[in-house]
């Protein structure tokens, strides 16, 4: 059976120009030349220090570039962007009000013009941009049940501004950072990281044993922090969770966790 929600909590930019694809590429971590009518990209803008500022679905048409992101986030990474644009061609709009953002997995993607598979993994499902309003059989609700345990974040609580790094949200796993492209914003400590295999933290599914306690909520074990809760749905989570923490007795608040890496996430012995 295919489910389609309705995802009110992000919004889209417009990024309008000849210059926009060169533009966007000299400052996020994945290839922007990538997208193409049928394929997006997932990427993320950084801080210098290589820390995560917001993340961002891109889907290319024939003469301008769009830009799904959290609707919280959408007002600063605009700024941003403008900020950078200096004498660069390019336009950037806020359109949230006129293209409506989708989720769907499972079964046969809708036929809205603007649909792509979800470009982290297959598993998720796709994404759907539409100008004209869609009819849901699932909620947000629904979808949030649908990715967690797939160890997908999306943007704020399971991202940390200024604190996340890349690695440790699973960019390099879901296809989130081009290695071969040329430089962009943060891409040093993203590089060091990943040669250097510095990644201490990592963002992983939990079960609870009862609900859980809200986003932000410290995870303990043995007396001390190793987490922090995300988002949830029912007695499922995300925690940022110490790796080297992943084997011992693990709660938050009242709720014991047990963490359910998915398949895709490569841990460090």
């Amino acid at each position: 059976m295919s489910f389609l929600a309705h995802l009110p909590q992000r919004g889209v930019i417009s990024l309008t120009g000849a210059s926009r694809v060169a533009f966007l590429n000299g400052l996020i971590s994945n290839d922007v030349a990538l997208a193409a009518p049928g394929h997006a990209v997932w990427a993320a803008l950084l801080t210098p220090q290589g820390r995560y500022l917001c993340d961002f679905f891109i889907y290319a048409e024939a003469d301008r570039l769009l830009l799904e992101t959290p609707r919280e986030a959408l007002a600063g990474l605009l700024t941003r962007l403008k900020r950078f644009r200096l004498r660069a061609a390019v336009e950037l709009t806020d359109i949230s009000d006129t293209l409506h953002v989708y989720a769907g997995w499972g079964g046969d993607a809708p036929t809205a013009p603007i649909t792509v598979p979800d470009p982290r993994l297959s598993a998720a499902g796709w994404r759907t941009l539409s100008a004209t309003p869609l009819t849901p059989n699932a909620t947000a609700a629904d979808y949030a049940a649908h990715r967690i345990p797939l160890g997908l974040p999306d943007g704020p609580p399971d991202l940390e501004a200024e604190k996340t790094l890349l690695l440790e949200a699973g960019f390099d796993e879901l296809h989130g950072v081009a290695w071969n492209k040329g430089c962009y914003i943060g891409q040093e400590l993203t590089a060091r990281t990943k040669h250097r295999g510095l990644v201490r933290r990592r963002l992983i599914p939990v079960q609870c044993s009862e609900p859980p306690p809200p986003p932000g909520t410290p995870v303990m074990a043995d007396g001390a922090e190793v987490g922090v809760i995300g988002s949830h749905a029912g007695q499922m989570a995300l925690a940022m969770l110490r790796v080297d923490a992943l084997g011992k007795s693990l709660h938050a608040g009242a709720a014991a966790l047990q963490p359910m890496p998915p398949s895709w996430l490569r841990l460090e012995p």
